[in-house]
């Protein structure tokens, strides 16, 4: 049995996909850019070929006004938008009370991330948060997941990564830690796990 179990945030525990949409229509007003259409996003979000600042907002990386902007929208709406998916607080519960660790990698910023998890009243269950901000590389690059092997003092072997794409799919490849696919988000895979009672059921197995 694993000791950890590390899961993606949008799209994989939160259905953020209305406030992701507006956060980053809401930077590319800042930018005098006109909006991106809500599937368009959603479809691009997680694709690992593609250069987000650029894609997104049509500049050659990422800034910390940016960011600022990002994270302003996320603490203004969060509580409107932000919603868990059916049955993962009371899986959070199962897994804390089998005895595991529970932790974050995801490619949102640190402060979104923190107020998300509170206001959906889930923060506690985390032993470890790996954000975007924590690290040099997003997923698909592996430097979350090895920020929460470092945080947690286990090794690749001894954890799960979930998560509902090709970015995380290839994260965990990289870091060497076992995956399972869910299909409840933002992505569309047939091979995946469509209900949060057969998760459970393949974590106790790994």
């Amino acid at each position: 049995m694993k000791k950890v179990v590390i899961f993606d945030m949008d799209g994989t525990l939160v259905d953020s996909s209305l406030t992701i949409v507006n956060a980053i229509n809401h930077v590319r007003a800042k930018l005098n850019l006109e909006p991106l259409e809500t599937n368009l996003i959603l479809e691009k979000v997680n694709d690992p070929h593609l250069d987000p600042a650029k894609y997104f907002y049509e500049v050659p990386a990422f800034t910390p006004k940016h960011e600022a902007w990002f994270s302003n929208y996320y603490t203004q709406n969060h509580e409107h938008e932000l919603n868990l998916y059916k049955g993962i607080s009371e899986l959070l519960e199962k897994l804390k009370k089998k005895g595991f660790k529970l932790a974050i990698a995801t490619n949102s910023y640190r402060n979104s991330t923190i107020e998300s998890l509170s206001y959906l009243k889930i923060l506690d269950y985390f032993d470890s948060l790996a954000c975007y901000d924590d690290v040099g590389r997003g997923k698909p690059a592996p430097d979350m997941l090895e920020k929460n092997l470092k945080d947690l003092d286990i090794t690749p072997q001894e954890a799960i990564f979930i998560g509902d794409s090709e970015r995380d799919l290839l994260a965990s490849k990289s870091a060497n830690i076992d995956y399972v696919m869910i299909n409840w988000g933002f992505s569309d895979y047939k091979d995946a796990i469509h209900k949060v009672s057969d998760l459970e059921k393949a974590i106790l197995k790994a």
